[in-house]
C-alpha cells in the first residue's frame, strides 16, 4: 500500500459492514464501568478490537466521540506484555483514565487495538522504531485504523456523527498526524474529525510529508514535554512550524522538563508530569468542548 492511499474499495467495505449491522460485541461491559469490547472493521479490512467507553449520564440525544490510538506499547498493560490476557480487563492505566474521562464528561470512547488483531498484542520495546513490520505502520496503516473506529462510530445510534475527535499517544500519536492530512480526509471520508489531540508523537512521519509539508484539515493540538526521552519535541516544533506557514490550524505546547508519556498516572510523581498532565487535559477537553459539544443539540 502507498502511504496515505486509501482506496475506494475499502472504504466501501466499511460502508457495506455498517449497513449489515457486522460491528459485533464480544464482550458485556466490565463491572463498575460502562465499558464493551466491539470488532469492526479497519479501512484496510482487517478486523480490529475496540474498548468503547460510554457516558452513564447522557449530555444529548447522539454524544460527541472520541477514537484513541494506542502508542507503540500497545493498549495492554506492561504486567500482561508477554503472555496476556488481552481484553478490556487488562487495559493500561492510561487508556483507562482517558476513556474514563471522556465517558464521564458525556462522550462516547473508543480504544482501537491496532497490533493485536495484526499479530503483536504486546507491542514493541523502546528503541525498537526501524524494527517494526510495515503492517503496523504509523504513517501508511494505523491511520485507517482510525477511519474505520471512525465508521464505526457514526454507524451508532448515541454518537454524534459529525461530533468525532482524534486522539492519539506516541506512535498513535504520528498515526493520528498521518489521519489529519489533508490528503488522507479528501480520500477517506468527506467530513473526517472535527479535531485531533496528539501526545508526544514521533513527528518526522517517515519523512513522508517532507517534501510537500504537513497541512491538517482540522484542528490538532499538539503535547510535547522537552524531556521527552523517546520523540524529539523539536522535530515536533518545525513541523508545526512549517505546517502553520502552510496554513495548517496546528499548535504545539511544550512542557518544560515533562518526560515521555508524561500523562501515565505512573508517572506523576514527577512534578513536571504532573503539570503538564494537568494542563494537557485541560487543554484537551477544551479544545473538544469547543469543536465537538457547542450547540449540540438534546
Amino acid at each position: 500500500m502507498q502511504p496515505l492511499q486509501y482506496h475506494a474499495a475499502a472504504i466501501a467495505l466499511v460502508g457495506a459492514m455498517i449497513a449489515i449491522g457486522a460491528f459485533a460485541p464480544v464482550g458485556g461491559q466490565a463491572q463498575g464501568a460502562l465499558l464493551a469490547t466491539v470488532q469492526f472493521p479497519s479501512a484496510d479490512g482487517t478486523t480490529l478490537t475496540g474498548f468503547v467507553y460510554t457516558p452513564k449520564d447522557k449530555r444529548a440525544e447522539r454524544a460527541p466521540a472520541v477514537v484513541m490510538m494506542h502508542g507503540r506499547a500497545g493498549p495492554y498493560s506492561t504486567n500482561v506484555k508477554n503472555g496476556g490476557p488481552y481484553n478490556a480487563s487488562t487495559l493500561s492505566k492510561r487508556h483507562k483514565m482517558w476513556g474514563e474521562s471522556w465517558s464521564a464528561l458525556g462522550y462516547v470512547a473508543v480504544l482501537v487495538d491496532s497490533f493485536g488483531p495484526r499479530g503483536y498484542p504486546g507491542g514493541f520495546g523502546r528503541h525498537t522504531y526501524n524494527e517494526r513490520p510495515d503492517a503496523v505502520n504509523e504513517v501508511t496503516v494505523r491511520p485507517l485504523d482510525a477511519y474505520g473506529a471512525l465508521a464505526y462510530l457514526r454507524s451508532r445510534s448515541d454518537v454524534a456523527a459529525d461530533r468525532i475527535g482524534l486522539q492519539g499517544w506516541s506512535n498513535g500519536g504520528s498515526a493520528a498526524l498521518a489521519a489529519m492530512a489533508v490528503d488522507a480526509q479528501r480520500a477517506a471520508d468527506p467530513i473526517g474529525f472535527r479535531a485531533a489531540l496528539v501526545f508526544y508523537a514521533a513527528c518526522g512521519l517517515r519523512r513522508h510529508f517532507d517534501a510537500q509539508g504537513y497541512r491538517p484539515y482540522a484542528t490538532v493540538l499538539v503535547f510535547h514535554g522537552t524531556a521527552d526521552e523517546e520523540t524529539s519535541p523539536r522535530v515536533c516544533q518545525r513541523l508545526v512550524e512549517r505546517s502553520r506557514g502552510l496554513g495548517g490550524d496546528i499548535t504545539l505546547k511544550l512542557y518544560p522538563g515533562a518526560s515521555h508519556g508524561f500523562d501515565d498516572p505512573g508517572r506523576q510523581k514527577v512534578s513536571a508530569n504532573r503539570n503538564a498532565t494537568a494542563d494537557a487535559r485541560a487543554s484537551s477537553e477544551a479544545l473538544f468542548e469547543r469543536v465537538l459539544t457547542k450547540d449540540l443539540s438534546r
